[in-house]
């Protein structure tokens, strides 16, 4: 355990149980919430490539042209 859990840890075992249930439940969730964050980027890779050659073709080709913010 790293030293700044270690300190977080001791904290939280000062809180109210209430409390401390609301905080278990708060990292719980943002556990699991990076967990499926990280899967969506694994599954969506190839996709991602996919529009990146795409992006890069057609601005190779002048289908798109780079934004000009000069001309605003």
């Amino acid at each position: 355990m790293t030293t700044m859990l270690q300190k977080a840890v001791e904290r939280a075992l000062a809180l109210p149980e209430k409390e401390q249930d609301a905080l278990a439940a708060i990292l719980v969730q943002e556990m699991e919430s990076e967990t499926r964050w990280e899967k969506a980027l694994a599954d969506s890779q190839d996709a991602l490539a996919e529009l990146a050659r795409e992006a890069t073709d057609e601005f190779k080709s002048g289908i798109v042209r780079p934004f000009d913010t000069d001309s605003l």
